[in-house]
């Protein structure tokens, strides 16, 4: 579990996160959303400790982050996986080599020991045939599956994803959302997935975070969010004709 509390973050004068205060659940699929500029990014590279907010507090598991040492810090931030958008993987590095990378850099394992640790998330992201191909060689959908592959190499207690379905088509967004959904149920991990995607909002929105302008202006679930009065979030989910129609579709599923 993450605990935030009173979290405030700026830059140059301009305060950019405005005292957020929620929880990020272990096992479920945590999902942040809002408009550009609302402070999705800023949230979460704070999350991921690149960014030092001048108040309040993040808490991953008991642990508060402000009051570790550095060494500590860094123990604790060897514990988080990151799919970055994009999938952000080494072009000149095999799919093996790319999920191998974290284990050579934060492990001491043994060559054979690392290969199968490789092998065994590979054939989790249905990827068993791909450890010799390069990035160029695979679609998108591939290396997104590459970069979960990587990202829970090293057994993550944090998992924080970054516009995971960036650049994918919709019927490869929705593999790659059950996907993220089964491994953090399967791991029993914290996962954090910075989206504007609706249809991921809809799949596998177990905890929605709201932000508008730095603060957090709503937060719920899947079911929640087609039900709510708060005009800011109604008028980012319905935004267009097609998520009237979907909000329909959905209420009668509920």
């Amino acid at each position: 579990m993450i605990e935030v509390t009173n979290l405030h973050k700026g830059f140059n004068g301009e305060e950019i996160l405005k005292g957020i205060t929620t929880t990020f659940d272990r096992g479920k699929t945590n999902l942040i959303i809002g408009t550009s500029g609302s402070g999705k990014t800023v949230f979460l590279k704070c999350l991921l400790g690149l960014f030092t907010p001048e108040q309040g507090a993040i808490c991953y598991d008991g642990s508060t982050y402000s009051e570790l040492s550095e060494e500590q810090q860094r123990d604790l931030r060897e514990q988080m996986g990151m799919v970055f958008q994009g999938s952000a993987l080494f072009d000149s590095m095999t799919v093996e080599e790319n999920v191998m990378f974290p284990l050579m850099m934060f492990t001491k394992q043994k060559k054979d020991d690392m290969l199968e640790r490789v092998h065994e998330v590979l054939n989790r992201v249905n990827l068993e045939n791909a450890n010799n191909k390069l990035p160029s060689e695979i679609s998108g959908g591939m290396q997104k599956r590459v970069a979960i592959a990587r990202a829970i190499v090293t057994r993550p207690k944090y998992l924080f994803c970054d516009e995971p379905n960036s650049g994918l088509d919709p019927r490869t967004a929705i593999v790659i959302d059950n996907l993220i959904k089964e491994i953090t149920e399967e791991y029993d991990i914290t996962t954090v997935i910075n989206t504007h995607d609706m249809n991921s909002v809809m799949e596998i929105g177990e905890k929605i975070v709201f932000l508008k302008n730095g603060y957090l202006e709503w937060e719920g679930d899947k079911s929640q969010i087609f039900k709510t009065d708060n005009k800011a979030v109604t008028d980012f989910v319905y935004s267009s004709n097609l998520f009237k129609k979907v909000r329909d579709a959905q209420i009668k599923r509920l």
